[in-house]
């Protein structure tokens, strides 16, 4: 399903995607927490991304915003190495 809302909405719907991993991770496999906790992490997560991609490039002389998927996937992109790293070993 997430695969098929990232062409669609861009790199927004890549949160979908580690969010869930990492309350997983602070909360336990436990779905009665996870899924709600997955939804309030998901939101403060994009409302940070979306921060600081409207702060980044303020205070310079270019006037101009990042896209809020380009932060997105500079944090999930690491994660994701991460988890496919610890996997193998």
């Amino acid at each position: 399903m997430i695969g098929a809302i990232i062409p669609l909405t861009g790199l927004i719907g890549f949160v979908g995607l580690f969010v869930p991993h990492i309350t997983r991770r602070l909360l336990g496999s436990d779905h009665r927490l996870s899924i709600p906790a997955s939804g309030w992490v998901g939101a403060c997560v994009l409302v940070v991304c979306d921060t600081i991609a409207r702060t980044a490039f303020s205070m310079t002389t270019f006037q101009t915003e990042l896209p809020v998927g380009a932060i997105t996937a500079f944090f999930g992109a690491p994660f994701f190495l991460y988890l496919l790293k610890k996997r193998r070993a």
